[in-house]
């Protein structure tokens, strides 16, 4: 069964009851919750949902792919698909994709985001879409083998384990630590 508007907005007032702070930025995508609006639809060009793995290595590392378009440093993750039925389902889909890591090798550290991070992406003329809005619900993996073993060419170019404080931001890596203690 595709992801529901009532398990986005599930998933978002239980990550809001955690991160109270993080309401501004996710109110543009709550209101839109109460519209005819299909976040889980990437031609929802306002705000769409994502989701997105932070894999942990046994050296306490984090997974990065080098994303193929955007030609920078990210973590894996990616847009919902109809078959997807949960968030935590999707980005376990996305990481295994991206990276040929097995799912079975990897597992999930909490039932909720660990954080969810809205961000813009530039328009791509070639996919027909203009400039949008990510919301990326990002989900805390844990591995104890960092077998990368074949990655998505047409996405991916690249995948580095960094150290934690490479996170994209402070709070995130904060977040991370917190979650993994």
């Amino acid at each position: 069964m595709p992801l529901s508007t009532a398990h986005l907005r599930t998933t978002l007032n239980r990550y809001l009851d955690a991160h109270p702070e993080d309401m501004p930025g996710l109110a543009p995508a709550l209101a839109l919750l109460d519209t005819d609006a299909d976040l889980t639809s990437r031609k929802e060009f306002r705000v769409h949902a994502t989701a997105g793995a932070i894999l942990v290595g046994p050296d306490n590392r984090v997974l990065h792919i080098r994303h193929r378009t955007l030609d920078k440093w990210l973590l894996p993750g990616g847009h919902l698909e109809p078959e997807d039925d949960t968030l935590q389902a999707a980005a376990l889909r996305e990481l295994c994709e991206e990276t040929g890591i097995s799912s079975a090798s990897v597992i999930l550290v909490g039932p909720h985001p660990v954080d969810i991070d809205v961000h813009p992406m530039p328009a791509n003329e070639a996919k027909g879409e203009p400039e949008h809005q990510h919301v990326d619900f990002r989900f805390l993996f844990r591995t104890e083998t960092a077998d990368i073993s074949a990655l998505q060419t047409e996405e991916v170019t690249d995948a580095a384990w960094l150290r934690l404080e490479a996170l994209v931001s402070r709070e995130l890596s904060r977040r991370v630590t917190s979650a993994l203690h």
